[in-house]
């Protein structure tokens, strides 16, 4: 069973840790605070909502406080929490955090400098247990807090552990924002599948099924994605012919690593 957890912030992306966490037989002593109640609705009577920090009922230890409100709301969400840092803390409580950009420096800054902090990249895809999460244990966390955090992340898909920080501000671009650039390669498959004659009920259902086709054949192969492309590139033929307009003048790898790049430096800013 996983011990009981503090999760701060229920949204799309907290609430998908949860069911995942629920599914794995998490403690019913668990606390989520959560201002929206209509946003914990459907995890009624497996754990204990409140709206503020302050009904968390006094005494509570959790064995990891799991950050998942949005970076800009950090330095009022935070400091709340700072009991749960101090060193006589009971059962050593680890902060594992999923805000962009927040580092771990400033988030055991705004919680005491003693804390214990995990910060992690997860990615929509965790929603179906098929998300991919990067992540960096801060100075000071045990090797047991480190597991716990392992365990919690694995429950929304693969986890991989960077050596460096930094790392993480190019994990937030590639793959946490990953999901909506293909997203995106969906939205324009159909648009152009319209725009060549096709009905657009044919179109959205063919440009979904590739994307998510193709992803899941390049999940279960071993080679190279350039590889798997070169493999649907017949010579002379038609995606032949499109590639040399996707990738004249490397337009379109270009344009991606312009894209990867602004993400990254917004990642940074994001820090505070």
């Amino acid at each position: 069973m996983i011990p009981p957890l503090l999760l701060l912030g229920c949204g799309k992306m907290g609430g998908a840790m949860l069911s995942g966490w629920l599914e794995r037989g998490l403690s019913p002593e668990t606390v989520v605070v959560e201002p929206n109640t209509a946003a914990v609705s459907a995890f009624a009577g497996r754990v204990r909502h409140v709206a503020t920090v302050g009904e968390v009922p006094a005494g509570f230890q959790p064995a990891c406080a799991i950050l998942a409100t949005k970076p800009q709301e950090a330095p009022n969400a935070l400091p709340p929490l700072a009991h749960l840092a101090s060193p006589g803390a009971r059962g050593g409580t680890v902060f594992l955090s999923i805000m962009a950009g927040r580092t771990v420096a400033g988030m055991a800054a705004l919680v005491g400098g003693t804390a214990s902090v995990v910060r992690a990249m997860p990615n929509t895809p965790a929603a179906v247990r098929q998300g991919f999460t990067a992540a960096f244990a801060g100075a000071g966390v045990s090797a047991a807090q480190r597991d716990l955090c392992d365990t919690l992340l694995a429950a929304i898909g693969e986890v991989a552990w960077v050596p460096e920080e930094g790392m993480l501000d190019a994990v937030t671009a590639v793959s946490g924002g990953g999901p909506a650039y293909v997203f995106l390669l969906a939205e324009v498959l159909e648009r152009a599948a319209i725009s060549q004659g096709l009905p657009p009920d044919l179109a959205r259902a063919m440009a979904r099924r590739t994307v998510a086709g193709s992803g899941a054949l390049l999940a279960a192969s071993t080679a190279d994605a350039a590889d798997l492309r070169k493999a649907v590139t017949s010579p002379k033929g038609t995606t032949e012919r499109a590639l040399a307009v996707l990738m004249e003048e490397s337009a379109w790898p270009a344009l991606m690593d312009r894209a990867i790049a602004a993400a990254t430096a917004r990642s940074k800013e994001l820090a505070g």
